[in-house]
């Protein structure tokens, strides 16, 4: 059985965020490093999107970037000036080929096409079991679904989307400005918004978006991105060069950080999808970061949760339960969040990044009985 100082089990975004910041670390770029994955990652499988306010570690491969964003919902619209932010897309074989490529310098790192089954481990180590071998290491950093919790219609929503990526034949398109949410297309399954980001004057992502308990058919995602582009884009001649599929869990149930001794969970099985909208690229580029500097210093990586995690996975469940339970829908939620608040400090609250006063800001726009209501329950909740 092979052994290493460390094994990274799933080379999606967490494991290979995590691999390059620690190959950029002098103490620890020296460290034993297998990267065990079923598939090879030379697809463009997704799009990441996110904010932030300053040039990022992977800056280089920003696709497109806003500064400006719009809201668009029944009766409101709202231009938004992101102000110290701004909003980047990256393309998932971008980051692949990036990280991989950084990767290929370092003799030390080991990439393997595997099917991981298992993960266990001691009280010295953890070991990863594929269909095929046993592999050992001082700690396990996994972002399989292995230890994730059931996810069901009680518990959870889905964020699922069809986006395509659209070629018109005329330009049509402002691409210094992105379509954040359009709250302006039939809610009949669920909070359902469109989201459009131009790359260029004939070019741009158009996504259906919905929070529901279930997935669609796939022509009821192909016939709403059709209305969508000819009745409100007005674009009749285009070609789609790309498109992608994906869901995301909405959950009330917990995503464990330290299933086993020595083993880690990292990106969504850490619970590191913000569970009140999807984003997740920035969440794991924080967590992978605290990671490396505890490694660097020698810390237990088992560390407890923070008062400001536990304070904004409160908000984050509080409002799940409002969307589960039916008490307000996702359009009007939105549309009162964007309308009494400034970009900036939304921003800030979906990025976990705001004071608690600036909360109180936002939670004033929101009904308070609903919000009550189920911000008590989740506080008795021990999910």
């Amino acid at each position: 059985m092979m052994k290493y100082d460390f094994i990274i089990a799933g080379a999606g975004c967490a494991g290979l965020s995590l691999l390059y910041k620690i190959l950029q670390e002098p103490t620890l770029q020296e460290k034993s490093i297998l990267i065990i994955d079923k598939d090879t990652k030379n697809s463009n499988d997704r799009t990441w999107c996110f904010w932030e306010k300053n040039a990022g570690s992977f800056e280089s491969i920003v696709h497109a970037k806003w500064n400006t964003l719009e809201f668009l919902s029944t009766g409101f619209e709202k231009k938004l000036d992101l102000g110290t932010y701004t909003y980047k897309m990256i393309q998932g074989i971008d980051f692949y080929n990036f990280v991989i490529n950084f990767a290929k310098q370092f003799t030390n790192v080991t990439f393997l096409q595997e099917n991981i089954v298992a993960i266990t481990s001691d009280a010295i180590l953890a070991t990863v079991k594929t269909e095929d071998n046993l592999y050992a290491a001082k700690t396990v950093f996994n972002s399989t679904n292995l230890f994730n919790p059931e996810i069901t219609e009680e518990n959870s929503l889905l964020q699922h989307f069809k986006g395509w990526v659209i070629k018109s034949k005329k330009p049509i398109f402002d691409f210094e400005i992105g379509r954040l949410m359009d709250f302006r297309v039939s809610q009949e399954n669920g909070a359902t918004f469109m989201y459009v980001f131009p790359t260029s004057t004939t070019e741009a992502l158009v996504e259906y978006t919905l929070f529901s308990s279930t997935v669609l058919n796939k022509e009821t995602y192909d016939s709403a991105l059709k209305k969508y582009i000819k009745e409100e884009l007005k674009i009749d001649d285009y070609t789609i060069s790309h498109e992608e599929f994906g869901i995301i869990p909405m959950s009330l149930a917990k995503f464990q950080k330290n299933p086993k001794k020595n083993v880690l969970n990292i990106g969504t099985s850490g619970g590191y999808t913000k569970a009140s909208s999807g984003y997740t690229f920035q969440f794991i580029q924080k967590d992978v970061s605290e990671i490396v500097e505890k490694l660097k210093l020698g810390k237990n990586l088992n560390s407890d949760i923070s008062f400001k995690d536990k304070r904004y996975n409160w908000y984050d469940r509080t409002l799940i339960d409002v969307l589960l339970s039916k008490k307000r829908t996702g359009k009007e939620i939105f549309a009162q969040i964007f309308k009494d608040n400034s970009p900036e400090k939304i921003f800030a609250f979906l990025g976990n990044e705001s004071t608690i006063i600036e909360d109180v800001s936002i939670m004033k726009s929101l009904p308070i009985k609903p919000f009550l209501i189920s911000g008590l329950r989740q506080l008795r909740s021990k999910n």
